[in-house]
């Protein structure tokens, strides 16, 4: 490998890693200590709306329905979520945040609005602009080389 392919494995390496512990790290100072990155992620691909498929959030997060119901048992009993079935036909599974997974939502949401701001604080205007673009090109070489699904944002946004 080049020196420059090197250095960017390792970046690519090192940001992930380090993005993962400083969420970590930010859920112990937080209110809310008895959360992991992955259940934090589970509220935030709930969302704020009011009612949720399972199957849905099943298929955004990339799981299987037996991975997702072990999550909402969890957020459940902790309060983060209620689970409903619907009266039209019961095999279907409804799920929201309570006030509580609301609040871990915001707070979560706030965090990394926070974080990305202070990433572009730093930035010039010619710098944002080749990161966005940088990050666009690297965002979609995995999705295509990698058959990833679109994000929950950027589906709402088309």
């Amino acid at each position: 490998m080049n020196k420059g392919i090197n250095v960017i494995n390792e970046l690519l390496v090192d940001l992930f890693n380090d993005i993962l512990v400083i969420e970590q790290k930010s859920l112990q100072y937080a209110t809310f200590k008895d959360l992991s990155v992955t259940e934090v992620h589970t509220i935030e691909a709930i969302g704020m709306d009011k009612l949720k498929r399972m199957k849905d959030v099943a298929c955004q997060l990339d799981i299987t329905m037996g991975t997702l119901t072990t999550a909402i048992n969890r957020l459940e009993r902790k309060q983060y979520v209620t689970r409903t079935r619907s009266k039209e036909d019961r095999r279907i599974v409804y799920i929201q945040l309570t006030q509580k997974g609301k609040l871990a939502f915001r707070v979560h949401h706030k965090f990394h609005s926070n974080m990305v701001e202070e990433i572009v604080g730093e930035l010039t205007e010619e710098e944002e602009g080749v990161l966005i673009k940088s990050l666009e090109k690297l965002n979609n070489f995995f999705r295509s080389k990698y058959n990833l699904k679109i994000g929950s944002k950027e589906k709402n946004n088309e």
